[in-house]
């Protein structure tokens, strides 16, 4: 190599001074391998030749790990796949910017932590039991400075030696699923368990016998093979958990982890029936007790013996302030004693009378494995919560249990014993020490009887010592609504503790096991619980110490050959997944559009190439991937990179079709800032080539002769061009002359730019990736006058606004079917099409008349056949299509646009007169409204376009729902109604009268100018009815509801006040759209519209529910009808014209004078309406607003707003019953006038009568249980309006009792069934109802594979 003298005198290569001269790559690498690195960063400053491979082994170097045990990925890029270890590209050609900061992870490989290389061996034996590394150096080496690298985040006072990862521990963690850390811990527990764990290998699956995927046996010996012999940081737990029988919800639900195992055992015993390991759960866990009562007057003993998997003890008794200070304190509770006396005396069968006796519990034998549960979870009645007790409670790690082992009253020599494993429990037994968790089952007594035996050979003596050592803590951390677990474990290898908290494993101390006791860290007296720690110890497993029992566990070479062939098959699966996994992370995914040529769409899909494949490859790939193979040849076809969102081709890639994917798209990374489009040409065209740094222009041709604007040419410029410069471009790209052009760019949405500035370039004109122009190029005068003022900028203008629709018109008969015209075809030349549109306008008025008449004639089925209607296909336009390459001009021919004739007007207005058609059609929603309608855009274009409408002047008075018209509103009314109207959205007026389509006297405004509307006929793919017809509709949105309507008119055949408009939404859902005087501006292209045959809203009108009030009825509120209520209607008339509908829809016969109209606050009863009322004078009304319809039993007596009519109800407590409502006209708010009304009606003397406001929603249900002793009865107040009362409107509810009659006395039975009788009433009527938060799902594990789902239950 060449050397050359440097600045300081030396001589060092020339290659390094040439690096020294070229850019530099500052790379800061985050090392997430260790939670203890996790902070720390790596800072390297390379040239940016060097290639990746060197990069890789510069970061070993600095990390102090082995090159080759870790991967580098970037770290803004989410889930990506790591850099190529072996690349020999540059940094620079792999992504990396020079001059600025690259953040990169350092993370593991394959799930394996990096090696440290000082590691010779690399990791621990696969059993996780070689602990001969445990004093060695861990973490990273110190690390030397090197050339270019300005820092270093080692510290000086950084220690390294408590960094425990799975290399140094050798075990393997455990996935959690969502919250199942409970499961963890309990896995954890048994695998470091040498008996259990030993004696599951042992046992053989015999695959022909069952189903793999749901033997538990055969899934936890697979897990714990795993968690032994695995290279993986963490496994997956599904499995297991499928064997279980649980679904994904199962991981959602956190349980208890003392009530998995007791479970799991369970299944367990049952799955092992008829096997060797049949009774392994009872050899390892189970232990006996007795649980005894003594006569202490005789000695007389009756007992039984029960078995027992754990020991449940008490952290503080029952009622007491003081907690247990140790587990020992805690097993000395749990055999005390108690004494029975007073009531609580036991019956002895040798004294034949209740005697005082001692009651409790004795152990008979410990199980070899023993488990302790510490009650940290309680119940305070108090607060009648779930609560934890953190309390401390230390437990040693060895305890000696012989102490606790058939303690009893030896002193009586009278004491016998007998087997009576049927003996009554008497007394509390132990309440607040044994828990349910004991198996009492009579099935495991062993029948001892002891009769016959001395005192000396009953007690049973510990044969050996009963030491036991602990080697699992199951820590709870968290509250009694939830938390989590993890698990400290004791290795019986080298005695070393372990923490497994989920998939993290790391060692720890015997000073951390300390920290799980409970309590406070430091004394702070009083408060001492309010400041303790919730993570504490929950579970204890110890296991007995007796050298002839312990066991070891089973190394690799001594297991099972079944074993062996296993751990070979999970092997060869994880060579699988690892090699499936570097297929990934070599595999590019891209974004890929393709412009089919057949279906004429832009198609989407994903490309997925692998780094290595060449540009040849990958677009053979996209080729078949897009269906293309036999549509157009593969030579046609070519990828370009593209931007979806601007509709930009970046470049395109001659010359490089032999170049790797992984070069062209700048490595494997998990999403792109760019997408790949599939080009096709045709065979005579050759392709162009695209440059980075091109802008595309979609240029459009306007020709204003014919009014039209051709389909865009594409042409691709440069951004400093000039004007001057783009027009030349623009000549030769579309033959246009240059001099005589204009250029309007279109910046966005109806942004129309005039670009007249010869030297200006493309850039300062506002020009980006994806531009849209508009040319044209004549000789005519047009281009003199201002562009606002010009006849390109108004068609533009037109382009700009205009949408297409799809409508549907209702089914008619095939009568009136036959007589209709429908849109004429347009044809390619515009005068044959005004010629068209002509003739069809004449006949439609002929026969406008005809369609009325039948209308009107038609039965009520018809009418409801008539509104049937199907949806209009999901027809897509094809883009060449799009930009409305010949528009027809409205200034042509004023019959092409919707002009009604008087023979149109006449008809119209005599059908709203005679006004035949059913009062109103329920809408699809109960919300019949256009809820996409912004109020902001359409309130804007109301008003800059409020004169925009194609109706002429209508001199008819607009007929109102009541038979009156418009003028017979008072001005008055109409003044004062405007006080307090507020804006809806179900009715056909609006707060602006400027904006309104109706002038104060109703007529339509008229208007000069017309805005676009044409139509063509369109034919439905979804095999729609003969009888249904379709329109493609194109529309200026900015016309009006009202007269998008009466441009419909000739289409529908009847007016436009007698059909509806009903937006289709996504999954066909149809909303009415009914503000007249509101644009089309929040519809867009291709949007369904479907005309329904009914009456639509007029101005002032508004949709209302009726509903019927029956106070006395279990469901108080009935559905009765939809009616239109109109501004201006008296309540009389509004109820005239509810008689026939209530007749007809409802079968209810009324008279007027005999039902009323009332407010309906949701279910609540309100102001009761008078019939001289106004609606929107006295009464304000809004859209979908819903009344109530109350039945009187008598005439009104209502006649004056002064009343108040309230709902009373007598409470009857000698009869422990409500009687019916009866209502209460009061004259004035005064309480003594209610109590004297009450009391006439009741006959209770004045001075016994107390009364109570009801609560809540109407019926303002209650228990007769609760109902003497909860409410406020007889309130301190003079007048009901104030507190607590505050009775200011009709409808309030009122009970009322005499204080004299006595509450009936029930017996426990009594009470108990008519809770039971209240519980159900007041569950029905849903009152009273309190919240109930969710309920813990029991734990189940279920032997068939999974539960069986009850058809019945939902």
């Amino acid at each position: 190599m060449e050397m050359v003298p440097s600045e300081e005198k030396q001589l060092v290569p020339k290659e390094i001074e040439s690096a020294a001269e070229e850019p530099r790559v500052l790379c800061i690498v985050q090392d997430t391998t260790n939670a203890k690195t996790v902070n720390e960063r790596l800072t390297l400053n390379l040239p940016a030749s060097t290639t990746v491979n060197k990069f890789y082994e510069d970061v070993a170097h600095k990390a102090g790990y082995v090159n080759g045990t870790f991967c580098l990925a970037w770290a803004n890029a989410g889930d990506v796949a790591p850099l190529d270890q072996a690349g020999e590209m540059s940094l620079v050609l792999s992504g990396f910017e020079a001059g600025k900061k690259n953040f990169l992870q350092l993370t593991d490989k394959d799930g394996e932590q990096p090696q440290i290389a000082s590691d010779e061996s690399g990791t621990a034996d696969s059993s996780g039991l070689d602990d001969s590394s445990q004093d060695r150096f861990i973490g990273p080496l110190p690390r030397d400075g090197t050339v270019g690298c300005s820092s270093d985040y080692s510290s000086p006072s950084y220690s390294y030696s408590s960094i425990l990862n799975k290399s140094e521990t050798g075990y393997v963690g455990l996935v959690n699923q969502a919250m199942t850390c409970y499961l963890n811990s309990l896995l954890q527990t048994l695998f470091m368990t040498p008996e259990f764990r030993n004696a599951l290998y042992n046992w053989e699956f015999e695959e022909s016998e069952e189903d793999p995927v749901t033997s538990i046996p055969y899934q936890l010996q697979r897990l714990f093979v795993l968690l032994q012999t695995s290279k993986k940081r963490a496994i997956e737990t599904t499995d297991v958990t499928r064997s279980f029988g649980w679904d994904s919800s199962e991981a959602w639900q956190q349980h208890d982890v003392q009530e998995l195992c007791r479970v799991m055992f369970d299944a367990l015993e049952q799955k092992w029936k008829q096997t060797e390991q049949a009774d392994l759960i009872n050899q390892l866990y189970q232990g006996k007790l007795k649980d005894y009562v003594r006569c202490l007057e005789c000695g007389y003993e009756s007992w039984r013996i029960d078995t027992f998997l754990d020991i449940p003890l008490v952290i503080r008794p029952f009622g007491a302030s003081q907690a247990f200070g140790s587990v020992e304190e805690a097993l000395q509770a749990f055999i005390q004693p108690e004494t029975l006396d007073g009531p609580n005396q036991y019956f002895c069968e040798r004294c034949k009378k209740k005697c005082d006796a001692r009651k409790g519990l004795r152990f008979l034998h410990f199980p070899y494995l023993l488990t302790l549960q510490l009650k940290r979870f309680d119940f305070d009645y108090t607060t009648m919560h779930r609560i934890k007790l953190n309390d401390r409670m230390t437990f040693p790690e060895e305890l000696d249990m012989s102490p606790f082992i058939d303690v009893e009253d030896e002193k009586s020599p009278q004491t016998e014993s007998c087997t009576d494993s049927g003996a009554e429990n008497e007394g509390s037994c132990h309440s607040d020490q044994m828990s349910n968790d004991f198996s009492t089952d009579d099935g495991v007594d062993e029948g001892i009887c002891l009769d016959n035996t001395s005192t000396a050979e009953r007690v049973l003596k510990p044969k050996s010592s009963l030491t036991f050592e602990l080697f699992s803590v199951m820590v709870h951390s968290g509250s009694a609504a939830g938390g989590h677990y993890y698990a400290c474990i004791k290795s019986f290898s080298d005695s070393q503790w372990y923490s497994f908290n989920d998939q993290h494993v790391s060692k720890i101390t015997q000073d951390d096991i300390r920290k799980t006791y409970g309590g406070s860290s430091g004394s702070r007296g009083y408060y001492s619980s309010a400041f303790a720690s919730s993570t504490n110890a929950y579970m204890l497993m110890y296991r007995l110490k007796d050298p002839s029992r312990n066991a070891k566990f089973l190394e690799v070479e001594d297991f099972p050959e079944h074993i062996k062939r296993l751990v070979q098959r999970e092997k060869e699966s994880e060579e699988q997944e690892k090699r499936q996994r570097e297929i990934e992370r070599n595999t590019c995914k891209i974004k890929l559009f393709c412009m089919h040529p057949v279906k004429l769409m832009m198609m989407e899909n994903k490309l997925e190439v692998h780094k290595d494949k060449t540009l040849r490859d990958a677009t053979e790939m996209a080729y078949k991937l897009m269906d293309l193979e036999g549509v157009v040849p593969l030579d046609c076809c070519r990828l370009v990179k593209y931007d979806e969102f601007h509709e930009y081709l970046e470049r395109s890639y001659e010359g490089e079709e032999d170049m790797p994917m992984g070069l062209l798209l700048g490595g494997v990374k998990s999403s792109y800032m760019f997408d790949l489009l599939l080009e096709i040409r045709r065979p005579d065209q050759a392709f162009q080539p695209y440059k980075p740094g091109e802008v595309m222009v979609k240029v459009h041709v306007v020709d204003l002769k014919s009014e039209s604007i051709a389909a865009p040419v594409s042409v691709r410029a440069y951004l400093n061009q000039t004007i001057t410069e783009f027009k030349q471009l623009i000549a030769q790209a579309t033959g246009l002359c240059a001099e005589t052009m204009r250029v309007v760019l279109e910046r966005c949405y109806n942004d129309l730019r005039l670009l007249y500035v010869p030297n200006k370039t493309l850039k300062a004109e506002g020009f980006f990736r994806s531009n849209k122009v508009f040319v044209e190029s004549s000789d005519s005068t047009d281009h003199q006058v201002a562009f606002t003022d010009s006849v390109l900028w108004k068609l533009l203008d037109r382009h700009g606004n205009t949408i297409r629709l799809f409508v549907s018109l209702p089914e008619q008969s095939p009568g009136s079917l036959a007589n209709r015209t429908s849109c004429p075809k347009a044809s390619a030349d515009s005068e044959d099409s005004f010629d068209g549109a002509k003739g069809s306008r004449k006949s439609v008025e002929a026969i406008l008349e005809e369609s009325t008449e039948k209308l009107k004639n038609l039965s009520l089925q018809q009418q409801q056949q008539h509104q049937q209607t199907s949806s209009t296909s999901d027809s897509q336009k094809s883009s060449e299509h799009s930009d409305f390459e010949h528009i027809e001009s409205p200034a042509q021919d004023p019959d092409a646009v919707s002009q009604p004739s008087q023979t149109e007007n006449s008809t119209r207005v005599a059908s709203d007169t005679d006004n035949q058609f059913p009062s109103e059609e329920r809408s699809d929603s109960d919300v019949n409204n256009d809820r996409s309608t912004s109020s902001v855009d359409s309130d804007i274009l109301s008003s800059s376009h409020s004169s925009d409408t194609l109706c002429n002047a209508d001199s008819g008075p607009l007929p109102l729902a009541n038979g009156l018209d418009s003028h017979s509103i008072t001005s008055s009314r109409r003044s004062k109604a405007h006080e307090g109207k507020k804006e809806t959205w179900d009715t056909a007026e609006e707060d602006s009268g400027t904006d309104s389509e109706y002038d104060e006297n109703g007529k339509i405004k008229a208007d000069a100018q017309y805005l676009y509307f044409k139509t063509e006929p369109y034919s439905q793919e979804d095999g729609a009815g003969e009888g249904q017809k379709s329109l493609l509709v194109h529309v200026d949105k900015r016309i009006t509801l009202a007269a998008f309507k009466q441009n419909l008119e000739p289409f529908v055949g009847v007016p436009s006040t007698q059909f509806k408009v009903f937006r289709v939404y996504a999954n066909n859902q149809e909303f009415e759209s009914v503000r007249l005087n509101e644009t089309l501006s929040s519809f867009s292209d291709d949007n369904k519209i479907t005309i329904r045959l009914g009456r639509a809203l007029k101005k002032g009108e508004y949709r209302v529910k009726v509903y019927q009030l029956l106070v006395n009825d279990p469901e108080p509120c009935k559905f009765l009808l939809d009616t239109v209520f109109a501004k201006g209607m008296t309540v009389r008339q509004s109820k005239e014209e509810l008689l026939p509908q209530l007749k007809d829809q409802c079968k209810l016969d009324l008279s007027i004078d005999r039902f009323r109209l009332r407010k309906k606050t949701w279910k609540n009863p309100g102001t009761v309406f008078l019939d001289y009322h106004v609606y929107e004078e006295d009464i304000n009304i809004s859209s979908n607003w819903e009344v109530f319809l109350e039945v009187l039993d008598e005439p009104e007596r209502m006649k004056s707003m002064s009343q108040l009519a309230v709902l009373t109800r007598r409470w009857c407590p000698a009869q422990m019953k409500l009687e019916a409502f009866r209502e209460v006209v009061l004259e004035s708010s005064s309480v003594e006038e209610l109590k004297e009304k009450l009391s006439e009606m009741s006959g209770i003397p004045l001075e016994n009568l107390e009364f109570a406001k009801g609560r809540g929603t109407f019926p303002c249900d209650i228990s007769v249980l609760e109902i003497h002793q909860d409410l406020d009865w007889n309130p301190k107040v003079s007048t009901l309006n104030v507190w607590p009362l505050y009775i200011c409107d009709d409808g309030a509810v009122i009970f009322y009792r005499d204080s004299t009659e006595e509450l009936m006395d029930l017996s426990e039975e009594e009470r108990n069934e008519l809770m039971k009788k209240e519980s159900s009433r007041l569950l029905k009527t849903g009152h009273r109802v309190s919240y109930s938060p969710r309920k813990e799902k029991a734990l189940k594990i279920y032997l068939d594979g999974g539960p069986t789902k009850d058809p019945g239950q939902d």
